[in-house]
């Protein structure tokens, strides 16, 4: 029997729900997201963490997506001392400035067209595959964008969470 390569959540299980909230908060903005999967503790698996994780997200109403997404700074602009923002936007550090003034451009028009951030899993992309990425996305109606956003929002939760176990074991 092949064992996981991610740790278990048994420090998570054992967690206050204040502080399971808090921590589940940190991965994801919704509260709805957060009251979901942290009902549902005890995990026995860190796979059980992630598949409660995707019903929650499957679940979200718009409004409950707005809130998750309010969560999360543009492409570009990650929150000022935020570690959690700058790591997952990497992939723009090095970009030129005429590439960043291009991505502010185009976050813009992305705002003004969907009314939220571009939300995408930055996490290994870079500044290009972003840029392309929007660019792709602003022709999307808002019913295609807003699955997009709750597919995007998915992969960034599981990888937050698996972040979240495995400071568990450090």
């Amino acid at each position: 029997m092949t064992s996981s390569p991610t740790p278990g959540p048994a420090r998570f299980n054992t967690l206050e729900d204040s502080a399971a909230r808090a921590a589940l908060h940190e991965v994801c903005a919704s509260s709805a997201w957060g009251s979901e999967v942290l009902a549902q503790r005890p995990y026995a698996t860190a796979d059980a963490l992630f598949a409660a994780s995707d019903a929650a997200m499957a679940g979200l109403t718009d409004a409950d997506l707005d809130e998750a997404m309010a969560g999360h700074p543009p492409i570009g602009r990650p929150k000022p001392g935020d570690p959690t923002s700058s790591r997952e936007q990497r992939g723009m550090a090095g970009a030129s400035e005429e590439l960043k003034a291009e991505m502010l451009e185009l976050n813009l028009a992305y705002q003004e067209r969907f009314g939220h951030v571009f939300l995408i899993c930055a996490t290994g992309a870079t500044a290009e595959q972003m840029r392309d990425a929007m660019k792709a996305r602003i022709g999307n109606s808002p019913e295609q964008e807003r699955e997009i956003v709750r597919t995007e929002l998915g992969k960034i939760n599981r990888i937050r969470l698996t972040r979240l176990l495995e400071e568990e074991t450090a």
